[in-house]
């Protein structure tokens, strides 16, 4: 029977509605021209513009997804040199987004291009209906497909045929950069040969503490990340009862494991000069840097949380555009060195 006059207990404006059955609507409510970002765009085999994508499962007994990105390769010569892989976690404050919205689909072809890498993007479990840490867990799930792939006990042609798992690269976007440290520290305690981690990725991560950073208080707000979806979004994702101290958003805090005690492999950590979260982000940095962890630091000028995803600017702005170009070249250039 269908329960009428559900009661809204949590709202993030635009974006999801939590009401008091536990159900969760993720209608855009925003301003219809963005919608298209929010979209989904369907797999294609052909290839489009350089790239041809497809969805697999990788995990039966979950129904786990991938979106799986291939750039075509030059007919020229007999080159088989194979590809790097780049494992993607979306961003959406482990409360919204899919690894097929368009303001995924639009930046990631671009990037399997730009670096000739595949791409494999994750379809992460969504709290509330599924708390922390169940992102972190798909991720790890979806790096161990890739194990087995590189030791013949899983099937899949465009990654048997093209893939290099001796140059597996993490990068995650908001959220998803958490994501990136965490699957990282997981994968550390383990042997996974033949596959190799070469390298991480944070964009933009979404690491903050409870109390409120100097750049929240100051910095504006974004189309991408207000302290409302920093407080919402995380209030409905981190376990019941914890603070955004928790390890998962607060790795450089006492809560979580010490640094100098995990094993990393090198970091590419991408932050903006404009974002809300900007201290705690360097904070971060200065943290693995003490821990003598192999850190590098973008930080592109004069812009905001996830600015790349954000396709209207990257259109119309020449400056979102420019420094579009250079977070890619500079992630490009991390991927050809290690």
């Amino acid at each position: 029977m269908v329960r009428e006059n559900k009661k809204l207990v949590e709202e993030v404006s635009g974006w999801l509605r939590v009401f008091d059955d536990g159900s969760v609507d993720r209608t855009w409510t925003g301003p219809p021209e963005v919608k298209f970002m929010v979209e989904p765009v369907a797999p294609h085999n052909e290839f489009i513009d350089g790239v041809a994508t497809k969805d697999v499962i990788v995990d039966e007994p979950s129904g786990l997804r991938v979106r799986i990105y291939l750039p075509e390769q030059k007919p020229e010569g007999h080159d088989d040199t194979k590809l790097p892989i780049i494992l993607h976690f979306h961003g959406g404050g482990f409360c919204i987004s899919q690894a097929d919205w368009y303001m995924y689909y639009h930046i990631y072809t671009k990037l399997a291009r730009a670096t000739n890498a595949i791409v494999v993007s994750v379809y992460q479990r969504l709290a509330p209906e599924h708390r922390l840490p169940a992102a972190i867990d798909d991720g790890y799930t979806a790096l161990l497909w890739l194990w087995k792939l590189a030791r013949g006990e899983q099937n899949e042609p465009w990654l048997l045929s093209y893939a290099d798992f001796s140059s597996v690269f993490l990068i995650g976007d908001s959220s998803g950069g958490n994501i990136v440290h965490h699957v990282a520290a997981r994968a550390g305690t383990v042997d996974l040969s033949p596959l190799r981690l070469a390298g991480g990725i944070p964009i933009h991560p979404g690491f903050v503490r409870a109390e409120r950073s100097k750049s929240e208080l100051e910095q504006p707000e974004s189309p991408f990340l207000t302290l409302d979806m920093v407080d919402k979004f995380l209030g409905l994702a981190i376990p019941v009862g914890s603070t955004k101290d928790h390890p998962v958003t607060c790795p450089m805090g006492p809560g979580a494991p010490r640094l100098d005690g995990l094993k990393l492999p090198p970091f590419l950590l991408c932050i903006a000069s404009k974002d809300l979260i900007i201290d705690t982000e360097m904070e971060y940095f200065e943290a693995m840097k003490k821990a003598n962890k192999d850190v590098e630091l973008l930080i592109n000028k004069g812009m905001t949380h996830s600015f790349y995803l954000n396709k209207i600017a990257v259109d119309m702005d020449p400056e979102t555009a420019s420094e579009t170009e250079v977070l890619i070249t500079r992630i490009n250039e991390f991927i050809k060195n290690h």
